[in-house]
């Protein structure tokens, strides 16, 4: 992989929220790099990979995505998306190539922009609401319980974008 991208919303109201999931990762991987604005996103170089966090908000995200494909002439092969899932329960985490979009706008938006689903995905699963709609509950932050989660999914979350040429893994928590 020569770029990975990380889905999430800008602004304060959206940091702690489900949909947030692929900023989550990068603010964890990545504390203390030196983000700058490019390509309406924010975006890194890091040890030699590119970074970037789609700042379009997420259902416009191929836009981020394109330009910076387009700039550093990437195929979709080439590119890692970290996201949320609601297909997948709190706790499980997918890495694959290509896929479904199930119903994900950000994933929409970047097949349109690239022209092919061919790209990789570290899908997070978050599950799917019980009493509220799906809008609402991805806007919705992540309950004390999964951020007690999240400590144990994120060093397996880390280990899957640094080996992220072995498709496909898949992890669930215990």
């Amino acid at each position: 992989m020569k770029l990975i991208v990380f889905l999430g919303n800008p602004g304060r109201e959206y940091r702690k929220t489900r949909h947030n999931a692929g900023f989550i990762v990068a603010d964890h991987m990545y504390p203390s790099t030196s983000w700058q604005d490019k390509f309406h996103g924010q975006y890194a170089v890091e040890g030699g990979m590119k970074l970037l966090k789609p700042q379009t908000y997420m259902n416009l995200s191929g836009t981020c995505v394109g330009e910076a494909a387009s700039f550093f002439r990437l195929r979709p092969q080439e590119i890692l998306v970290v996201h949320d899932d609601l297909e997948l329960p709190f706790g499980e985490i997918r890495l694959q190539l290509g896929g479904g979009l199930q119903g994900h706008n950000g994933l929409r938006s970047i097949k349109e922009r690239l022209g092919s689903d061919q790209f990789a995905r570290l899908r997070i699963g978050i599950g799917r609401p019980v009493h509220e709609g799906v809008a609402q509950y991805v806007l919705s932050p992540f309950t004390e319980d999964e951020w007690i989660g999240w400590d144990l999914l994120l060093p397996h979350l880390r280990a899957m974008v640094e080996t992220c040429d072995h498709i496909p893994q898949v992890y669930k928590l215990p």
